[in-house]
């Protein structure tokens, strides 16, 4: 029965989003379902036309860089918390899953005000910082999940034969919490090229993110393009999810 719920459940969340399939495959002019006709034209249109073809770039590159910057950062403040007394690693803890907490909109509004002043709004580094800051507690909390079952005696084996701790890390810790590592960044990455609260407060009209370019979509047209680009990033993040499913896979097995 907990089986038959859950499998009820995903599909009940899952069946409105693939709606926009046939939907994107429509040869109308507008949105409707069912779709009417046949066509691929609003395929053609997201891949011509340079509003789309810009937005889908600078969100690949935001969210790339977001995504490196989040994994380092956040497998250093996991490591580092992973040192550190219980009490206080909460307190830290805590503070670094504050993005999560806190209401984006809320969020939003603070990094444009820090933003404008620093000369950040409208640029690609300033979507890339704030970014690095919202996917940041996707890393710490599956990297630290990793982490409590690590058996550390290894390390302090791979010191004792000589390994400097760069080495320990490289060739003992890191492969011990690779699983963690790349599910962070497999989050960290989704997370950042899906954001659209922040990327509208700060992206300007410079550097437009797709989710950007398919609200301003919606809100003056309700054309299928935006059906196309949805269903575009819905193949994109069953492919990052294939991919770190391949990826966390033991060489040895």
């Amino acid at each position: 029965m907990l089986s038959g719920a859950v499998v009820a459940v995903s599909v009940y969340l899952v069946l409105p989003t693939l709606a926009i399939i046939p939907i994107s495959f429509s040869d109308t002019d507008f949105i409707i379902f069912p779709p009417q006709g046949f066509s691929l034209r609003w395929y053609e249109t997201f891949f011509t036309q340079p509003a789309w073809r810009n937005a889908a770039i600078t969100s690949f590159i935001v969210a790339t860089l977001a995504a490196v910057l989040a994994t380092v950062l956040g497998t250093l403040a996991a490591l580092g918390l992973a040192r550190l007394g219980q009490r206080l690693a909460r307190g830290l803890g805590a503070l670094f899953i504050l993005p999560l907490i806190v209401p984006t909109i809320i969020t939003a509004v603070a990094f444009y005000g820090t933003f404008s002043r620093l000369g950040m709004v409208g640029n690609v580094p300033g979507l890339v910082l704030a970014h690095t800051i919202l996917a940041l507690p996707f890393v710490v909390i599956n990297v630290s999940a990793v982490m409590q079952k690590v058996d550390w005696r290894i390390v302090d084996a791979a010191r004792s034969l000589g390994a400097t701790p760069l080495q320990a890390f490289w060739k003992v810790t890191l492969p011990a919490i690779r699983p963690g590592v790349l599910a962070g960044a497999v989050f960290a990455f989704l997370t950042s090229f899906d954001e659209i609260v922040i990327a509208l407060f700060i992206s300007g009209a410079r550097a437009v993110t797709l989710p950007v370019q398919m609200w301003s979509g919606i809100r003056f047209e309700i054309s299928p393009v935006v059906a196309a680009a949805s269903c575009l990033l819905l193949l994109m993040s069953c492919f990052m999810l294939t991919l770190y499913w391949l990826l966390r896979k033991d060489p040895v097995q």
